[in-house]
């Protein structure tokens, strides 16, 4: 169950990354110049007390250095790529097992 939970939500996250492809395309298209969608502004958009909750979170605890070379240096990343990055590593971690071949399974 929960392989198959990995796998989906790794699929939606691939669905997901595919339609920021489309969109920033779009947008470049009728712009005329190259326009991407960063992660920390469609977080930003989206719940914006969260991502500054996250960011006290962060530097309470780990530091600033930590928000600024961690995290924030992965907000400011396409966020298509960033939902293709994690949706492939989701699709992995909820892989099937490959079939022993030559020996009984129990």
């Amino acid at each position: 169950m929960i392989r198959f939970l990995l796998r989906f939500i790794g699929l939606l996250l691939l669905a997901l990354a595919f339609i920021f492809v489309v969109y920033d395309g779009i947008r470049t298209i009728s712009d005329g110049t190259l326009l991407i969608t960063k992660t920390g502004a469609l977080w930003n958009t989206i719940h914006d007390s969260s991502l500054r909750m996250l960011q006290t979170l962060v530097e309470q605890k780990l530091g600033l250095e930590a928000w600024k070379i961690g995290v924030a240096s992965v907000l400011d990343q396409p966020a298509a790529a960033i939902f293709c990055v994690l949706g492939v590593i989701l699709i992995i971690l909820g892989r099937k097992k490959k079939p022993l071949i030559g020996y009984a399974r129990d």
